[in-house]
């Protein structure tokens, strides 16, 4: 079995953005939402290295190969009085499994979670995905079953947004 000294984190730079992209493309692929995915290199330019950038992404590289990434950003918990960190995607390519990537980077993101003083890590998945809700657990996250998330996007985002008068 593979030492996570094999594993090695590194943050993703501008010039990262290309494999950035194709590791959302093979996410949604394998999460069968390939057809959902409109980001470009230039928006996810923009998002994780622009002027007001919103998100942070890094990488796993295993035996000097990218092996997994994972996209994250700050929230806020009105609860705890503290900031969060909200794991928006993550991501082993299906022949680096079980090497200890995924462990890797969770556990790299939970130190993160502590060096900026946040209260909790949290990030969901799909109801389908048995293998990753079991893994999530053997690590101790607690699923959250009182809680469903809600979306606005396309249309109905524009709807809402031209329906109210503004401030």
């Amino acid at each position: 079995m593979p030492t996570t000294s094999e594993v090695i984190i590194k943050k993703a730079t501008e010039n990262d953005i290309s494999l950035v992209l194709s590791f959302i493309k093979a996410l949604a692929e394998y999460e069968q939402l390939s057809h959902e995915v409109v980001a470009t290199q230039e928006t996810l330019h923009n998002s994780l290295f622009g002027k007001n950038a919103v998100a942070e992404a890094i990488f796993a590289y295993y035996q000097e190969q990218p092996a997994g990434f994972a996209v994250f950003f700050h929230n806020f918990s009105t609860f705890l009085g503290r900031p969060g960190i909200y794991l928006e995607d993550i991501y082993v390519y299906p022949e680096f499994r079980n090497k200890k990537i995924g462990r890797t980077l969770l556990a790299y993101m939970a130190r993160r979670a502590k060096k900026r003083k946040c209260g909790r890590l949290e990030w969901t998945a799909l109801n389908w995905n048995q293998s990753a809700i079991q893994f999530y657990k053997n690590l101790g996250a607690t699923p959250m079953q009182e809680w469903t998330t809600f979306r606005l996007t396309g249309e109905d985002l524009e709807q809402l947004a031209h329906n109210q008068k503004s401030p």
